[in-house]
């Protein structure tokens, strides 16, 4: 398992919110759109200091959203943690490609939609001999906030990640008209609720609706429910 280079942690509570401890930058994503609809850039918007820990809701209910204000408990809310703990490359699918090839774990998806423009990037994977088709791929892959999509090189066996200095970041979806996940970047640690770790990794997504069948990470419910967090 890969070692956290950052100090701060994420503790998902049994029935309960997240707690973040250490040093983290928070602010507020926003998917940018493309004049036809699909999702293209993101934009972001820096949020207050919050100091050194703090409590994400992750029940959806909050009524001092993002953060946690205990309604958790008034409405029995059951956060359960059901997520495979298998490494990622175990799950992976793989779509092969020239020199580079595409992993999936589908049901890490998010529903950012970073995927689907220029044919989408299932279809890009075969074609990434040519260099635009290439710097394209690379670029929507990356922007894929859940980490559900990652460009594998072959020759290294490396994936090619981002560089994402660690932070976190609360996601708006304008085009679907709805409050997205909470979006882990640059390797922060996820503690269980009974005190395991999962996997480190550059990209994660959590579930911030309450709604998601793949607790503690998103599985793009939020957008089926419309959910917001303003």
């Amino acid at each position: 398992m890969e070692k956290s280079d950052s100090n701060i942690r994420v503790t998902v509570t049994r029935n309960g919110p997240y707690m973040v401890t250490g040093d983290v930058k928070l602010s507020e994503q926003v998917i940018g759109t493309d004049s036809e609809g699909a999702s293209e850039n993101w934009g972001e918007n820096a949020l207050p200091a919050v100091g050194l820990k703090f409590a994400l809701c992750r029940c959806g209910h909050s009524n001092k959203k993002p953060f946690c204000d205990g309604t958790h408990a008034k409405i029995g809310f059951d956060g359960t943690e059901v997520a495979d703990r298998t490494s990622y490359l175990e799950q992976a699918q793989t779509f092969d490609g020239p020199s580079l090839a595409l992993l999936d774990v589908q049901g890490l998806c998010a529903f950012a939609r970073f995927c689907d423009p220029n044919g989408q990037v299932w279809s890009q994977a075969a074609q990434t001999g040519d260099p635009e088709v290439r710097k394209t791929f690379i670029r929507q892959v990356q922007n894929c906030p859940s980490g559900r999509l990652v460009v594998w090189d072959k020759d290294s066996r490396t994936e090619i990640e981002p560089e994402l200095a660690p932070s976190i970041g609360l996601i708006e979806d304008p085009a679907e008209a709805c409050s997205g996940p909470i979006w882990l970047r640059g390797g922060i640690a996820v503690i269980s609720a009974d005190g395991e770790q999962y996997e480190v990794r550059n990209r994660v997504t959590l579930c911030r609706c309450g709604g998601s069948k793949n607790k503690p990470f998103c599985d793009g419910t939020h957008a089926a429910i419309k959910f917001h967090a303003k």
